[in-house]
C-alpha cells in the first residue's frame, strides 16, 4: 500500500470512528433528555454504558488502520509521548472533528421532529434558550461554572489519557490481552461518565463536542453553541488537550519507567495506541 493510500485510510478511519461515537452516543443523549418520561432518567448509567460502547465498536471497526485515536487529545499525547509523527497531528485532528460533525448530522437527521417538539412543548428556542443543546454538545451543570468545568475537562481527560496509556501499555504485564483492550477503553469511558458526568457533561474529547458543537451553530444554535454562554465553548477544546498532556506524561515519566518488562524493551521500541498487530505498525 502506497504511504498516501495509507495516509487517506487514516483519516478515514479517525472520522468514522468519532461518527460512529456521535451517532450512538448523541443518540442516548436524546433518548435521555428529550423524551417524558426519559427511559434513562433513573438510569443514568445506561447513558454512560451507551458511550463506552460506542467507543469500543469505533475502536474494533478501526484500530487496525489508524489505531482509533477518535480524540485530539489522545492524538497529541500520542505524539509527545509515543513517537507518533507529528505531521499526521493536524490532519488526524481535521478528520476527527469532520467525524463528529457528521454524526451529529446523522443524529439531527434522526431526531429533528423530537427536538422541535420539545422545545415546542417547553417553550425553548435553539438560538435563544439553547434548547435541545445538551443532546450535541456539552455545558457546565448545576453550580459549576465556566472555570470550574475547565478544571473538571481536565482532570477527567488525564484520567481518560492515562488509563489508555496503562491500557496500551506493552510493558504493563496486567493490560488487557487478545484485543480486548477496546472494551477495557471503553468501560473506562463509562466510569468516567458514571462518576463525574453530572458536573459538565463529560466531553473529555475535543472533537466529540466542537464537531457538533459546529454543526448546531450552523443549523439554528448560533451563538448559543459559538461561543455559547460564558465563551465555554473553548473549554471542551483546551481542557482535553491539557489534561490529555498531563496524563500522558504521568503514565510515560511516572509508571512506566518501573514496569518489570520496561528494561528489556528493544532499542527505539515504543507502544501502540490499541494492542494490536496493525496497530502496532502505525
Amino acid at each position: 500500500m502506497s504511504e498516501t493510500k495509507r495516509a487517506i485510510g487514516e483519516l478515514i478511519s479517525e472520522f468514522a470512528a468519532v461518527a460512529i461515537i456521535i451517532i450512538f452516543g448523541d443518540g442516548a443523549a436524546a433518548m435521555y433528555s428529550l423524551y417524558d418520561p426519559s427511559p434513562y432518567k433513573t438510569a443514568y448509567w445506561g447513558v454512560c454504558i451507551v458511550w463506552g460502547l460506542a467507543v469500543t465498536v469505533a475502536i474494533y471497526c478501526t484500530a487496525a488502520i489508524s489505531g482509533t485515536h477518535a480524540n485530539p487529545a489522545v492524538t497529541l499525547s500520542l505524539a509527545l509521548f509515543r513517537e507518533f509523527p507529528w505531521k499526521k497531528v493536524l490532519p488526524y485532528g481535521i478528520a476527527q472533528i469532520a467525524g463528529g460533525c457528521f454524526g451529529a448530522v446523522v443524529v439531527y437527521a434522526m431526531f429533528a421532529p423530537v427536538i422541535d417538539h420539545y422545545n415546542l412543548a417547553h417553550h425553548l428556542t435553539r438560538a435563544g434558550d439553547g434548547g435541545s443543546a445538551g443532546v450535541f454538545f456539552t455545558h457546565p451543570g448545576a453550580y459549576v461554572t465556566v472555570a470550574h468545568a475547565f478544571l473538571d475537562e481536565t482532570i477527567l481527560t488525564a484520567l481518560l489519557v492515562f488509563g489508555i496509556f496503562a491500557i496500551t501499555c506493552r510493558y504493563n504485564t496486567q493490560a488487557p490481552q487478545a484485543n480486548s483492550g477496546a472494551l477495557i477503553i471503553g468501560l473506562l469511558v463509562a466510569i468516567i461518565g458514571g462518576s463525574a458526568g453530572y458536573l459538565d457533561a463529560w466531553a473529555i474529547n475535543p472533537a466529540r463536542d466542537f464537531g457538533p458543537r459546529l454543526f448546531c451553530f450552523f443549523a439554528g444554535w448560533g451563538a448559543s453553541a459559538i461561543p455559547a454562554p460564558g465563551q465555554y465553548w473553548i473549554v471542551p477544546i483546551v481542557a482535553p488537550l491539557l489534561g490529555g498532556i498531563i496524563g500522558g506524561g504521568a503514565y510515560h515519566y511516572g509508571i512506566r519507567p518501573f514496569m518489570p518488562q520496561y528494561a528489556t524493551r528493544l532499542p527505539g521500541e515504543s507502544d501502540p495506541v490499541i494492542v494490536t498487530e496493525d496497530a502496532r505498525q502505525t
